[in-house]
């Protein structure tokens, strides 16, 4: 048996205290043995490659709770494997952006420890099936970043970390009550094992599991109307804070549904006209946040805010798809997919914002302008970023929007109800092209306003390079996740 996710998880959670340590003397030190371990773990993950491209999934399993019957199991398939490995990536990238961004602020040593606790709730969330596990990983996600956010945010930080810690706690608290529903009537734990169960109790219990699930994962993924808390976090958080938050944090929202709400819960509905109803529910809901997200980043004039109203209006993209899963493979396929490149391509635009605020003290679009000449790499990186995000072809979001809009006109064949969404959301990639474009435009185009530009140092152009390359990398290889991923389904 091999124990290569544990080994993973217990190096993980060893890294707090380690990197506190270290970091007490130096920032760089603290940051480099953090990103030492996070890559140790991705290779780790990557042993697990071979089993999970076969289009198994890898497993280990430890008895945990006897009174409970409860099994600690580790296990990834395709799509976890996919965000675990994205995660790490972005973490890194974020922890090496950290080392100039906040050098300011002089000793960080807690900060790069609440960045290992951030990993061990992240990378956990993506690789158990143990529910109670499950539910640990979720909350530990949690308070990292309220310290983070509190601290080491901007103007109003400690209100938005509040803010954003009653929001996604109240969200927890109907995980949990979906987890001892679950337990109640099926008398275990582990999610692959209850999906079965479930199939066989009654519809009315199945359809409260269901709700609790859904929206405690929604509002960690800010689908409208349970997004209040995320302009605001994103948009006061330290920018690599920003870019885990967009990029992993409300994507782990977008694999909890699918994971728990669709594969565990929504089969012992499929086929009645609750489980009808919940999935249109879930399209309309994904419509609307896509157009409000997109809307308010068209309306809004915050760098920081504009990109953060875009991850409302990508995770709407997300949810439409996903709502299509039990009718086309193709949208389910790019929504997970979607999952992956919006993380990749929003931790890149929120880390050139970063750059962007930190070369010129400015966070207005109004105040900025012709920055390409000041700031030429970060202007590159930003807009491959924008290019993305605003579904152009040849980079990384493009293909994942794709296969979600033609997967959803396949879902109308067997559903007329999803044309017209799928229709509508056709339309609000034009919303998407228009404020992404917009903020480039206004920010690096436009006639120069900042007096004082420098482009930003090397420890923080370069993760944003590496991330730029991985951008058009997904766009024309798409294949480099989107295997995986329909190998795991």
């Amino acid at each position: 048996m091999s124990y290569a996710l544990s080994a993973m998880l217990l190096l993980t959670t060893l890294s707090p205290p380690l990197v506190y340590i270290v970091g007490r003397r130096s920032n760089k030190a603290a940051a480099g043995v953090l990103c030492a371990i996070l890559a140790a773990d991705a290779f780790l993950l990557l042993t697990t490659l071979p089993t999970v491209a076969a289009g198994d999934s890898y497993t280990e399993s430890y008895y945990w709770i006897p009174i409970l019957g409860s099994i600690f199991t580790l296990f990834v398939d395709g799509t976890s494997l996919s965000l675990s490995i994205v995660t790490l990536a972005l973490m890194i990238a974020a922890t090496v952006f950290s080392t100039r961004y906040l050098e300011s602020e002089g000793n960080n040593a807690s900060y790069y420890a609440f960045l290992g606790f951030l990993a061990v709730g992240l990378v956990g969330v993506f690789v158990t099936s143990c529910l109670l596990a499950f539910y640990f990983f979720w909350e530990l996600m949690l308070i990292p970043s309220y310290f983070i956010i509190a601290k080491w945010g901007y103007s109003d930080a400690h209100r938005v970390a509040f803010k954003f810690f009653i929001f996604t706690h109240a969200g927890a608290v109907l995980v949990i009550l979906g987890i001892g529903a679950t337990f109640m009537t099926t008398n275990t734990l582990d999610m692959l094992q209850a999906g079965t169960l479930l199939l066989g109790v009654p519809d009315e219990t199945v359809r409260l599991i269901l709700i609790f699930f859904t929206i405690g994962f929604a509002v960690k993924m800010a689908i409208v109307p349970l997004h209040m808390w995320l302009p605001d976090a994103h948009s006061e958080a330290p920018a690599p804070m920003s870019a885990l938050l967009s990029g992993v944090i409300i994507e782990a929202g977008g694999y909890a549904i699918f994971r728990i709400s669709m594969r565990m819960v929504y089969p012992a509905v499929a086929g009645t006209w609750y489980g009808t109803d919940f999935l249109h529910a879930l399209t309309l809901l994904g419509v609307f946040s896509a157009y409000y997200g997109a809307l308010n980043a068209l309306a809004s004039e915050d760098i920081k805010r504009i990109i953060a109203y875009s991850s409302i209006s990508h995770m709407g993209y997300a949810l439409f798809g996903l709502s299509l899963l039990s009718t086309s493979t193709v949208a389910g396929s790019g929504a997970l997919l979607h999952l992956v490149n919006h993380a990749v391509s929003k931790g890149l635009f929120f880390l050139t914002a970063g750059s962007v605020m930190r070369g010129t003290g400015v966070r207005d679009v109004r105040r900025l302008g012709g920055l390409a000449s000041k700031m030429p790499v970060t202007a590159v990186c930003s807009a491959i970023a924008a290019f993305s995000i605003a579904g152009t072809p040849g980079f990384a979001c493009f293909m994942s929007e794709f296969l979600m809009l033609i997967g959803g006109f396949q879902s109308a064949n067997l559903d007329s109800f999803d044309l017209i969404p799928s229709a509508l959301m056709v339309v609000a990639t034009v919303l998407c092209a228009a404020y992404a474009l917009r903020l480039f435009w206004k920010v690096f185009l436009e006639k120069l306003q900042v007096e004082k530009a420098r482009e930003a140092p090397v420890a923080m152009l370069a993760p944003m390079i590496i991330l730029a390359g991985l951008v058009i990398l997904l766009g024309v290889w798409p294949r480099l996740f989107l295997d995986l991923i329909v190998a795991g389904k």
